[in-house]
């Protein structure tokens, strides 16, 4: 859980380095905490497939992804700007890993400039950690950027549960994942039409695509997937 000192926390990073880009030092000729080429040299992911975000070949036109055509998944749209390699990899390593207020400060800032001018979902929800796991772990990352993000814009912040403490992910193919998360995730408050739910990187999409089928079973009509970074898949 966030307490009042990581929102201070929060307040003095801003004010750290007033004026000076995040990345480089160099001077910012805006109030965004990055200068122009750094933001620039990001590895953004563009193109991506509209429905999950997998990245797509440069040069090529945004459409849905093979995997999507044989399989939509339950969530309507994916919201993920940049893919998870170069420097944003080390970036984000040093906020799931080392709770780096720093690191998680900068992702959110680009999360947030990402969704600019986007239309604003009605509740907001994270993945969430099993118990057992945030123990464990000690910091939950996704919930960190959440609430956030909902103090930011505004929305409503909803708390799914994790029914069950699910193996790994890692090293398992899209189809065994979605057998691993298979009603892993309980959403007990009723939902309104439209929500987005926030992870802080996006593999595959298993996780988001079991947290949407629950928010369906709570009311969702239309639901959203929001992550900072998508991984490149082989």
């Amino acid at each position: 859980m966030s307490t009042i000192h990581d929102f201070k926390v929060d307040d003095w990073l801003r004010r750290l380095l007033p004026g000076r880009c995040a990345f480089c030092l160099a001077a910012c000729e805006s109030t965004a905490p990055w200068c122009q080429a750094c933001h620039l040299a990001l590895p953004w992911n563009l193109p991506a497939c509209p429905a999950c975000a997998e990245p797509q070949p440069a040069g090529s036109r945004a459409r849905r992804c093979g995997r999507c055509l044989q399989r939509a998944p339950a969530f309507d749209t994916a919201r993920v700007p940049l893919r998870y390699e170069g420097e944003l990899r080390g970036l984000m390593q040093g906020f799931k890993f080392q709770a780096s207020p720093r690191a998680g400060s900068l992702m959110l800032a680009l999360l947030e400039d990402a969704l600019r001018d986007k239309p604003c979902p009605q509740a907001l929800l994270a993945v969430p950690l099993h118990p057992r796991r945030a123990r464990q772990r000690g910091f939950d990352q996704a919930r960190w950027l959440a609430e956030r993000l909902s103090a930011r814009l505004d929305i409503p912040l909803v708390v799914a549960q994790r029914r069950r403490d699910t193996p790994s992910q890692r090293g398992l193919d899209r189809k065994r994942r979605r057998g691993n998360l298979r009603a892993a995730f309980r959403v007990e408050t009723a939902l309104p039409p439209e929500v987005a739910l926030l992870d802080d990187v996006m593999t595959t999409g298993a996780t988001l695509d079991a947290l949407a089928r629950a928010c369906h079973q709570a009311g969702a009509e239309r639901v959203e997937a929001w992550a900072v970074a998508r991984t490149p898949l082989p």
